[in-house]
C-alpha cells in the first residue's frame, strides 16, 4: 500500500473525479456512506451522535454522515464552526440536505456557544481534514480542548483535526480520537509515535478511488506500507532437493558476561528463520551456556573469558556476518569490530552494541561494506546521527543517512522504517506492544541474518524479517496477553508466521 502526502491525496481525489467520472459531491457521499457502514459494523449506531464540522470538505463529510444517521432515526446534534463564510460548495449542498432531516443544528461562533456533550453521545470529528496547513488557534483550538475534555469516545473522519498529514504536529492542539476513519491509503501521520495519542485505532476504508492514479505514481519513489501480498511475492519457495548448504552459513559475533541471553536469542531466531547453519563467536564464559541452551549452533570461543576481543575464524568464509547483540562497548571490542569489518566484503548486520561502538568512532563508517544492515532503536539512532526535533525529522534523517552511508537502516518502532540506499522507504504494519521487551531486538537481528544467509538482498532480508517478527507477535497476541510475551515466545512463533504467508 502506498503512503501518500496531503497533496497526493488531493490529487487522487481529483484524478478520480475526472477519470471515473464522478462529481465531488457524489464522491463525498460514497466516503460518508463507508463511514456510516463502519459505524454500524462496530455497533456504534446504537449511540446518539454529536457531529462537529468545519466548513471545508471534511465538514461536508460530517454533514453527510449526520444526515444518513438522522434519516435512520438516530438522535444527531450537529455543531458547525461559524466564521461568517459560506463554506465549500459541497459543504453547502450537504448542509441544505441536512436541513431536511430531524438533526439538530447548532452554530459555534465562540466558546460561549459550547455546551456539554451528553455522556451517551459518540463524537464525530469532521472539523478539519487532510488540507490543514497551519496549527489550530483561537476558538478552534478551544473547541478541540472542549471535545478532548468531554471524555466521550471520538471517531475522526479522514484524520484527527489539528494533525498535519506529512509533517510534525508536535505541541499543536489536536483532537484525541479513539478511532480514525481514513480513506484508501495510510497517511504519514499515522506511522509516527508522536501521534499515537491522537489517532487511536486507524481504519482504512476503500471508497473506490481510481486505481490508475497509483500507476502514475510508479514513476516516483513513494513510501510503501508492507503488506502480506508483498511478502508473499518476496518469499522464495524451498526445493524438495535442497540441503542445509543451500541456505547459507551464518556467523554471529555476540554475547558477553551476563549477556549470553542475547547471543542465544539471536542464534535461535537465525536458525528458526531459515539459515542452513549457524556458528557463534562468543566469549569463553559462554561456551557451556550456548552448547547447553542451543545445541544446534556451532561455537567458537574468544581468548577472553568475558568479552569479544578477536575472531578465531575468518568472517569471509561465511555467507553473512551479524555482530552486536550483547558484546558490550569495551575498547578491546571496539578494536575487534574495526578489524572484523576491515576483512568483510559482503553486507553485514550491525546491531545493539556494535552500533554504540560505531557512534564513538566516526572512522568505522568507511569500513562498513555497502548494503550492510543497521538496526537502531531511536536512542541508538540518536547516538549515531544526532538529535531530531520530532519523529518526522528522524524519518527523513534515516532516509538521508541510508543513501549517504550506502546501507539499509532499520529504524525500529511500532511501524518500523526500512530505509535503503536506493531512496526506498518501507514501513512495517505488523507487531504490537508485546514486542516492548528486552530481547526482541536480538531476535530481529538473528532473523535478518537468516534471510541474508539465504541469499536475499539486504532490503528484502530486512523487510521480510521485520514483517515476520511482528507477525509472530500478532499471532501470539491472538490468544495471550501482550504483557506476557517474551522474546523466546517470538522465536517459537516464527514458523507459524512464515507458514501463514506460505499458505
Amino acid at each position: 500500500m502506498k503512503i501518500l502526502s496531503a497533496s497526493q491525496i488531493q490529487a487522487w481525489d481529483q484524478f478520480t473525479i475526472a477519470g471515473e467520472p464522478i462529481s465531488s459531491l457524489d464522491l463525498m457521499e460514497r466516503a460518508s456512506m463507508a463511514c456510516v457502514e463502519w459505524l454500524g459494523a462496530q455497533n456504534f449506531r446504537r449511540h446518539s451522535f454529536s457531529v462537529f464540522c468545519g466548513k471545508g470538505n471534511n465538514g461536508g463529510d460530517g454533514l453527510a454522515i449526520a444526515r444518513m444517521l438522522s434519516e435512520n432515526d438516530f438522535r444527531v446534534t450537529v455543531h458547525i464552526l461559524e466564521f461568517g463564510h459560506l463554506g465549500t460548495l459541497d459543504f453547502q449542498a450537504n448542509l441544505a440536505k441536512l436541513h431536511q432531516t430531524g438533526a439538530e443544528i447548532r452554530f459555534l461562533q465562540g466558546e460561549e456557544n459550547f455546551v456539554p456533550i451528553p455522556d451517551e453521545d459518540l463524537v464525530i470529528d469532521a472539523l478539519f481534514g487532510s488540507g490543514l496547513n497551519r496549527p489550530l488557534a483561537g476558538v478552534t483550538a478551544q473547541l478541540v480542548d472542549h471535545i478532548n475534555a468531554s471524555g466521550n469516545k471520538v471517531v475522526s473522519i479522514d484524520i484527527p483535526s489539528g494533525l498535519f498529514v506529512d509533517r510534525s504536529s508536535k505541541g499543536n492542539p489536536v483532537v484525541n480520537a479513539s478511532h480514525t476513519l481514513s480513506f484508501q491509503c495510510f497517511k504519514p501521520a499515522f506511522l509516527v509515535a508522536e501521534n499515537a495519542g491522537a489517532i487511536g485505532e486507524v481504519h482504512i476504508l476503500d471508497i473506490g478511488l481510481h486505481p490508475g492514479f497509483l500507476t502514475e505514481l510508479e514513476k516516483i519513489q513513494i513510501p510503501i506500507l508492507v503488506d502480506r501480498g508483498m511478502i508473499k511475492e518476496k518469499l522464495k519457495p524451498r526445493s524438495a532437493f535442497s540441503n542445509k548448504g543451500n541456505f547459507g552459513h551464518a556467523l554471529l559475533v555476540c554475547g558477553g558476561l551476563g549477556k549470553m541471553g542475547a547471543a542465544i536469542l539471536a542464534a535461535k531466531a537465525c536458525l528458526r528463520s531459515g539459515a542452513g547453519l549457524v556458528s557463534c563467536h562468543i566469549p569463553a564464559c559462554g561456551y557451556s551456556i550456548m552448547q547447553t541452551a542451543f545445541p544446534e549452533a556451532m561455537v567458537f570461543t574468544d581468548k577472553d573469558e568475558k568479552k569479544i576481543t578477536g575472531l578465531s575464524t575468518d568472517p569471509e568464509k561465511y555467507s553473512v556476518l551479524g555482530i552486536g547483540p550483547g558484546i558490550g562497548t569495551d575498547p578491546a571490542t571496539l578494536k575487534c569490530l574495526r578489524t572484523v569489518l576491515g576483512k568483510c566484503s559482503k553486507p553485514v548486520l550491525l546491531d545493539a552494541d556494535a552500533l554504540n561502538l560505531i557512534s564513538t568512532d566516526e572512522t568505522i563508517w568507511e569500513l562498513i561494506p555497502p548494503h550492510s544492515v543497521l538496526t537502531p532503536h531511536p536512542k541508538e539512532f540518536q547516538r549515531l546521527f544526532g538529535d531530531s526535533e520530532n519523529d518526522f525529522q528522524m524519518i527523513e534523517k534515516a532516509k538521508e543517512q541510508a543513501i549517504k552511508r550506502k546501507c539499509v537502516i532499520v529504524l525500529k518502532g511500532h511501524h518500523t522504517l526500512i530505509a535503503t540506499p536506493e531512496a526506498l522507504a518501507f514501513f512495517n504494519n505488523t507487531g504490537n506492544a508485546g514486542l516492548a521487551k528486552g530481547g526482541s531486538g536480538d531476535v530481529l537481528s538473528g532473523m535478518i541474518v537468516a534471510f541474508l544467509s539465504q541469499g536475499y538482498s539486504s532490503t528484502d532480508a530486512a523487510v521480510l524479517a521485520v514483517y515476520f517478527h511482528g507477525l509472530a507477535a500478532d499471532h501470539l497476541a491472538s490468544f495471550t496477553a501482550k504483557e506476557s510475551l517474551i522474546a523466546t515466545d517470538i522465536i517459537n512463533a516464527i514458523g507459524q508466521a512464515i507458514f501463514s504467508v506460505q499458505c
